[in-house]
């Protein structure tokens, strides 16, 4: 006889300042994931809006606004535009591999040129080594560090251009966290190439979905997530395709 599944805890957190539109306070709902039943409550939760950070699920619960939005990608059906395709074919040269959730000098050091160039002033930019590896490696649940490097030269490992903590859900791939090379003249465009990979290593492995986290609208930071057609949006009444006008609307 099992022990019966126990219903979470939730807390919500203080109000903060928005880091996506000025001038709003944001508050998160949360709960702890451990145990044996972590990954079985990640993917419950996942499937309601929430995400993973280490071994806390959480989601955006403030007063009076409602402009985080959960996004999924289809990925059966997805069909990459012409810009997309071109973009696989440009980075098609990077060896990828999934790797054990464990924190390098490599990527650390990566992810640190990463905030420096797109993030400078954001909660993560004092991110240390130490919390670098809690990031990495606290993960109660079924997750991997995906890896982008260029080919190796024979005798050691090729440059990490690109990583993206991931985590296998039971319907879908959740990208947790990616950073990457900055330099467009190298590597163009290689965070749009990194959701693209997703995209095909979940439908190779016969997942649904592909989880993008929250779509800000009125946010210009998060439109790039609109770029992956079908998408569904969670609203009031379940997932729900976002409609072509949202999407052209934050992408114009």
């Amino acid at each position: 006889m099992t022990a019966p599944f126990r219903f979470p805890r939730f807390f919500v957190t203080s109000p903060q300042p928005c880091p996506y539109l000025p001038g709003r306070q944001e508050r998160k709902v949360f709960t702890e994931l451990s145990g044996p039943e972590a990954g079985e409550l990640n993917d419950a939760l996942g499937r309601i809006g929430f995400r993973r950070s280490q071994s806390v699920a959480y989601r955006p619960s403030c007063a009076g606004c409602a402009a985080c939005v959960s996004v999924r990608v289809r990925t059966h059906e997805f069909e990459p535009n012409a810009t997309q395709r071109k973009l696989m074919r440009r980075h098609a040269d990077l060896d990828v591999s999934a790797c054990r959730p464990w924190a390098t000098d490599e990527q650390y050091t990566l992810m640190r040129r990463y905030l420096s160039a797109r993030h400078p002033g954001g909660g993560m930019a004092a991110m240390d080594e130490s919390d670098f590896a809690d990031m990495i490696e606290h993960s109660p649940v079924n997750s991997v560090v995906v890896e982008y490097r260029e080919l190796s030269d024979g005798a050691r490992p090729g440059k990490l251009v690109g990583c993206c903590l991931t985590d296998r859900q039971a319907d879908g791939l959740s990208m947790v966290y990616s950073f990457f090379d900055t330099d467009q003249d190298a590597r163009p465009a290689l965070g749009n190439y990194i959701i693209l990979d997703h995209i095909a290593r979940a439908r190779e492995a016969g997942l649904p979905y592909v989880y993008l986290g929250y779509w800000v609208k009125g946010s210009q930071r998060m439109a790039y997530k609109t770029r992956y057609r079908p998408i569904e949006m969670l609203g009031t009444q379940g997932w729900v395709l976002m409609p072509e006008v949202e999407a052209a609307a934050v992408t114009a």
